[in-house]
């Protein structure tokens, strides 16, 4: 969704580069620039206006003029005024002193209200709690049996004593929900009301008369990330008409220009809780405006990345691999190659994992095109195989790559290629495990470096001892000339490491990534 706005940024911030100071037309063209890529974005004028005015008072500040670098000095000022209009710090869910906790949630009609109950339903049953959705949507045609299938496929329990499809009293099912959820102990209620295709008063109505029936603990306002500026004054017509305490994003995995999720924090004043970005049930969570901002910047999220793997690999699991990969490669077989890639396969899309990883802006057009079935005849392919053969791929000749071939539909050449890549990849996770960096890259100090590791670190000491200098100025003079022309041949950057230095769009990745990723 934020596509457009990333590159517009990342092309205006690239101008700032190698600048060892900014001049006042230097900020003046960045702020210009910025304003234009938030307009396009379909960001709401005012905030904008305020945006741009505080990013320039502080760059022109002494925090950019006195600083070393001040083209990052500008990314840092715009990354944390990004974080200001998306609501600063992460709001929580208030849970009541006395059960169940209510919450309602009130949106448009298309929104995706009622899918979202069911998502943040099985959010929760996963943070510990036992959730219940609360059907009082009674005008929309099967809303009731939505929600039901919604619920079962959440895992989570449903309160639907109507039928819906204009039948029954939504305001006294949400009133009997309550003692249902003390009856049968359920700490947490998610009360799903009706919405309409605009505005009116019959909607405002009813919404109103539900939240003065069950007194929700937290009233979220649902809205569609990819309806624009529609979202902003829908959202402060609810504020107004009914109230609401947070903002949840639907459809955040639209390719609409994002300007709802910059602009309804700040218009509304009241934060965004929770964001959906696809449509299975997991692909929901918390909404960090810290991690938002950096991966509209390019920057990635390292920390929700981090948070997937740890609740799908356990350490005991991870534990024992590492201690196999240290025992030397051959203890990798085809069977943890394919275990490790179903697990990463539950952590959700691969393309959604490779963009969050840092400077993965860049190879944005591939990982688009990144084909997720590949993983699917990936897994096709080593199931093919007997046992043996996945504990020694070294067995696998061309009457069995052809046998392979035809047990998974397959050409083949990818039989080839799959048993190619895993020796690499098995090469590369234990030299890893090992301590040795990844391969292709230079090592560095403590963490054993490329092949040879310490011993070749050595030689090139002694040999670096055993080498004198000249005693003649101008032959010394000749040598010092030689070698700073070898090293800038080499590439050498700030730090002596090859390529360090260079931008993100020039920077090589490992072919081991390479080989995952579409042709260019």
């Amino acid at each position: 969704m934020f596509d457009t706005l990333s590159d517009r940024l990342a092309a205006t911030f690239k101008n700032l580069r190698g600048k060892g100071r900014l001049s006042e037309a230097d900020i003046d063209a960045t702020a210009r620039e910025i304003r234009i890529a938030l307009l396009e974005a379909d960001v709401a004028l005012p905030v904008v206006r305020a945006f741009i005015k505080q990013v320039k008072e502080r760059a022109l500040g002494a925090e950019v003029s006195q600083a070393l670098n001040p083209a990052q000095q500008v990314i840092k000022i715009v990354n944390e005024e990004l974080v200001g209009i998306l609501g600063g710090e992460t709001r929580r869910l208030r849970f009541a002193k006395n059960p169940p906790t209510v919450i309602m949630l009130a949106g448009l009609q298309g929104s995706g209200k009622t899918t979202l109950a069911g998502k943040l339903g099985r959010w929760l049953k996963q943070q510990g709690h036992t959730p219940m959705l609360v059907a009082c949507d009674l005008q929309r045609p099967n809303a009731v049996n939505q929600l039901a299938v919604v619920a079962e496929r959440a895992g989570v329990a449903v309160f639907a004593p109507e039928p819906g499809n204009g039948v029954g009293d939504p305001v006294r099912v949400a009133e009997d929900s309550l003692s249902h959820a003390r009856d049968k102990h359920h700490d947490v209620v998610i009360v799903d009301t009706a919405g309409r295709l605009g505005i009116d008063e019959e909607l405002m109505r009813q919404a109103a008369d539900i939240r003065d029936a069950v007194r929700p603990d937290e009233v979220l306002f649902v809205v569609d990330a990819m309806i624009g500026q529609d979202a902003v004054t829908t959202a402060e017509a609810f504020r107004d008409g009914v109230g609401f305490d947070g903002v949840v994003l639907s459809k955040l995995d639209g390719d609409a220009r994002g300007g709802a999720a910059l602009s309804v924090a700040q218009v509304t004043g009241k934060q965004i809780m929770f964001a959906s970005n696809g449509e299975k049930l997991d692909d929901f969570d918390a909404f960090h405006p810290d991690r938002m901002a950096s991966r509209i910047l390019g920057m990635g999220d390292m920390l929700t990345l981090i948070e997937k793997a740890e609740q799908t690999f356990s350490q005991q699991e991870a534990e024992k691999m590492a201690a196999k990969l240290a025992k030397g490669p051959k203890e990798f077989t085809l069977d943890d190659f394919l275990a490790q890639m179903e697990q990463v396969r539950k952590m959700g899309s691969l393309s959604k994992l490779l963009g969050m990883m840092p400077g993965m802006g860049q190879m944005k057009d591939q990982i688009n095109n990144l084909d997720e079935r590949d993983v699917d005849r990936t897994a096709a392919i080593i199931k093919s195989m007997t046992p043996a053969e996945r504990a020694e791929p070294t067995l696998i000749n061309g009457s069995r790559r052809a046998r392979i071939a035809r047990g998974s539909g397959v050409d083949v050449s990818a039989v080839k290629n799959l048993v190619e890549r895993f020796f690499e990849a098995r090469k590369m996770m234990s030299k890893m495990a090992q301590g040795g960096g990844m391969p292709g890259m230079p090592g560095m100090p403590g963490m054993g470096g490329g092949p040879g590791g310490g011993k070749k670190k050595a030689k090139q000491q002694k040999k670096a001892k055993g080498k004198r200098r000249s005693g003649n100025p101008m032959k010394r003079k000749q040598e010092e000339q030689a070698a700073a022309e070898r090293r800038a041949a080499q590439g050498g950057g700030a730090f002596g490491l090859p390529g360090a230095g260079q931008d993100a769009e020039d920077f090589e990745l490992p072919q081991e990534f390479k080989d995952m990723l579409p042709p260019r």
